[in-house]
């Protein structure tokens, strides 16, 4: 078993690792990684894991399983889905892909974690707050291991009234978001200090800088470069920065 995941700012990443070095597996890969696909070439059981955005699979995920459609025929798959609010099926949305691509869907996961969207208000939590949701997933992911070891794997997500309620919670309303790569990321120039950090951390390869940042119209929305910018010059769905959100920021003290 091995694990193979996109993670923005660092929590699908803790996940996955924690369940699959805790079922005994090896590595975890993420997608964008040169090892990814070999690693997924060799292995019969995979954990897939990513974060869901608006009730769906990130584009960038989307693209990865069906560009490598031949991947995952005949391929056992356990998919993880990490999420700041709600998503009704979540990890059911690339089972349903998976499956097309002739993988056997062993188990779904939900897990809430802490929201990685900080230039909204809205979505800002205190820190006490955000590691007792990571505690609280820690749990789950337990229960879920011991369930596993015992036959049984969980299916969040994965039925039809999870589909439903993925629908109608928000992939109806703003399904088009995930279908296409954001194009309105923003970044302050009169803080911008042109560092190059959020050009090497970019999973799409999506900014440039030349005599001003130049992005390229196909952000996936990860938020890795908000989150480490050191001088919180981006800003993406909103436009102001509350909180540069890092899984590290919540762990690591």
């Amino acid at each position: 078993m091995i694990g193979v995941y996109f993670s923005g700012t660092g929590n699908t990443k803790y996940c996955v690792e924690y369940v699959v070095h805790r079922l005994g597996g090896g590595s975890a890969y993420a997608i964008e990684s040169d090892g990814a696909i070999a690693a997924v070439q060799s292995s019969d059981e995979i954990v897939f894991a990513y974060p869901v955005y608006y009730s769906n699979v990130p584009k960038i995920v989307r693209d990865f399983i069906v560009s490598n459609a031949g991947l995952w025929r005949g391929k056992k798959i356990f998919v993880i889905a990490t999420m700041g609010l709600f998503s009704g099926d979540g990890a059911g949305c690339s089972a349903r892909l998976f499956k097309k691509c002739g993988a056997e869907i062993l188990g779904g996961l939900h897990l809430k974690m802490p929201d990685c969207i900080g230039d909204v208000k809205l979505l800002k939590k205190p820190l006490d707050e955000n590691r007792k949701i990571i505690a609280e997933a820690e749990h789950k992911m337990d229960a879920a291991i011991n369930s596993i070891k015992g036959g049984a794997y969980p299916k969040d997500g994965l039925h039809f009234f999870c589909r439903i309620a993925g629908l109608f919670g928000q992939r109806l309303y703003f399904g088009g978001k995930t279908k296409r790569y954001y194009t309105k990321i923003r970044t302050d120039e009169n803080k911008c200090v042109k560092c190059g950090l959020c050009v090497s951390l970019c999973p799409m390869a999506n900014i440039k800088i030349e005599d001003r940042v130049i992005y390229q119209n196909k952000c996936t929305m990860c938020y890795r470069c908000f989150a480490h910018c050191p001088k919180q010059a981006i800003t993406i769905l909103g436009t102001r920065v509350y909180e540069q959100c890092r899984f590290d920021s919540y762990k690591g003290q």
